[in-house]
Order: C-alpha cells, then structure tokens, then sequence
C-alpha cells in the first residue's frame, strides 16, 4: 500500500497529492508518469509525475476528476492509501540547450512542463512558461513555475486572469517578440490545444513537442488504446513516448481515438456517482 501523505484542492475538481513511493521517486526524470491503481479490483489510471523528493520518498501527483475512478480518487485525503503505484514508466523528456524553451501547458497539463522547466534550465535555457486555464482558479502550479522559469505567462479563456485569451494568442506574441529567438516549443494539456500550439509553430519552423498522456489506458503498451501516428509509423504513447514530434503526429486520428471509450467512460462515471449518492443518503460516506 502507498500512503498519501499530503492533499489539498488546488483547483475546480483538480486536487494534489503528494504520496510515499520511495523507488519511483529515486528513478523518476521529467516527462515519466506512473501508473495508479486505487484497490484491487480498480482500474489502472496512468498520471504524470509532477515533482520528487528523493530524499523523502514522495512523488507529487495532480488528479482531475474527470471520470469515475478520477473522481474517486479525488476523494481521497491525507492518511489514505493507495494499492498499487508502478513507474517511473515512459521515456524521460530529451533535454538540451534550445537557447529559448517555450513551455506550454493547457489545464492538469501544467503538472507535465513544470519538471520539464527546471531540467531545461539547469542546461542554459532562457525558459518561458504560457499556462492557461478557463479562469483564474483553473491556472495551477503558476508560483512554482516561477521558481524555475525566467517568464511566466499566465492566459484564461475569460479573461479573470493574465492574458485574455488562449495559450496559443499569447504564444504567437511571445514568438513574435521574443529576444533570444523561440529555440523550441514544448507542450502538454488537451488535444486541441497541444493541435492548435503546432500549427502556431510549424510556419515559424520551431522544434515543437508534444506529450501524448491524454490517449493512455493501461500504460504498458499492451491495451494498444494509446496507438497514434507519428511521421507515418504506428507508434504508442505510453511507451515510445509520451513525448513525440508535435508536427509528424496525426491529430486527427488522435481526436478520433479519444473518443473510443468515451461512452464506456459516461456510463462508469453515471454508476459511481449514483452508488455514492445511496452511500450518502444512508450516512455511510
């Protein structure tokens, strides 16, 4: 069992927690994730690896309660335990000295580019971080980032926060004034989102790479549930990635493919919640 040692809400249905995982902690690079499963019976959820504490043996995860084992999850508090957390699993993200890295990071993606951050730094990087959110309370890891980053630039879609608008808007205007020159953008969150920052960079011929978490199931490459084309070839996320050339991926493929389980997903989601509901109505939970 693996002890959550620490919790809190940080955003709208998005909770962090930081858990006793000692081995996955000593291995962990950034870009890897892990793969959680609540009890015996559960299902395998995999999620990035936000940050490590070696020395203590943690790993700090951020889950959205998205669906019914995400929303089960994000139950959970500080005490509690978790079955099984296997990793660090994925190939680690390529770092080099870009000149200027761009990071990009839509929503829970945020959690992905902020290891990223400070490994791209430590090798020379001018660093920039653009991470977005619906409003205000939806930007998350914004001080930490700025910790790490040279420039943080914090966007929501209503404009409560930051730049009003999309990460992409204000991508375009970074890459048009930015001194030195966008060496590299790297980015994760939604689909769309990460399909949109590559058509933003391609025009401009800027290394763009993207983190496929989004299309994962099992994590192993055994489910073939994260196949996705890159270049042409068949490749998995899960364990030739997550990280892939954002302009060889086929994204609209991967949009199609997101929705193959989303019925499964509704209906998994629908049961829990009900079942929760009649815990609560007898004073059980």
């Amino acid at each position: 069992m693996f002890k959550i040692v620490d919790s809190r809400q940080v955003a709208p249905k998005v909770k962090w927690f930081r858990i006793e995982a000692p081995r996955v902690a000593k291995n962990r690079q950034p870009g890897q994730f892990a793969i959680l499963r609540l009890d015996e019976k559960g299902e395998r959820i995999p999620l990035t690896i936000a940050d490590v504490d070696r020395r203590a043996g943690t790993i700090d995860l951020f889950v959205q309660a998205v669906g019914a084992t995400t929303e089960q999850m994000c139950r959970l508090g500080t005490g509690d335990t978790i079955a099984n957390v296997v990793g660090p699993l994925g190939h680690p993200t390529e770092i080099e000295n870009f000149g200027h890295a761009v990071l990009v990071g839509g929503g829970v993606g945020t959690a992905v580019i902020y290891p990223q951050a400070s490994a791209l730094r430590e090798v020379g990087n001018v660093v920039s971080a653009i991470i977005g959110g619906r409003s205000k309370e939806y930007v998350i890891l914004e001080e930490e980032l700025r910790q790490v980053c040279d420039h943080v630039y914090p966007c929501t879609d209503d404009g409560s926060y930051g730049y009003h608008g999309f990460v992409t808007g204000q991508l375009e205007e970074l890459i048009a004034a930015a001194q030195p020159p966008v060496g590299a953008v790297l980015a994760a969150g939604p689909v769309p989102m990460m399909k949109n920052v590559c058509k933003v960079t391609r025009p401009h011929g800027i290394k763009t790479i993207v983190s496929l978490n989004p299309i994962m199931v099992d994590g192993t490459g055994m489910c073939g549930g994260c196949r996705v084309t890159v270049g042409g070839e068949t490749r998995f996320a899960c364990v030739d990635g997550p990280a892939f050339d954002g302009h060889e991926v086929d994204f609209a493929e991967l949009s199609d493919r997101l929705t193959t389980y989303k019925a499964h997903e509704s209906e998994a989601l629908r049961r829990f919640q009900e079942h929760v509901c009649k815990l609560e109505q007898t004073g059980l939970v």
